[in-house]
């Protein structure tokens, strides 16, 4: 699934976020942008929870669609040229 960033026409907020000493000292040795990447990591997460919460609200009628499949077969198989 792919991550987006807020694009550059959405208003910016500074939040308050405490980062291990360690692990931003080797981003920056490292010269990676901190608040890129923490945007980057956020948008990832988001995506992640979105999905999960897609699941769940969808999941009785995925497995709906699975046992149908499961016990009629798939819909226009007999169509199939392979």
């Amino acid at each position: 699934m792919p991550t987006q960033t807020a694009p550059a026409s959405q208003p910016r907020k500074a939040p308050n976020v405490s980062l291990g000493a360690a692990l931003l000292s080797e981003a920056k040795a490292l010269n990676i942008n901190v608040p890129q990447a923490a945007e980057a990591g956020l948008a990832r997460a988001v995506a992640e929870k979105r999905a999960e919460l897609w699941l769940e609200a969808n999941r009785e009628a995925l497995e709906s669609s699975n046992a149908y499949v499961e016990h009629n077969g798939l819909p226009l198989a007999s169509h199939r040229p392979f």
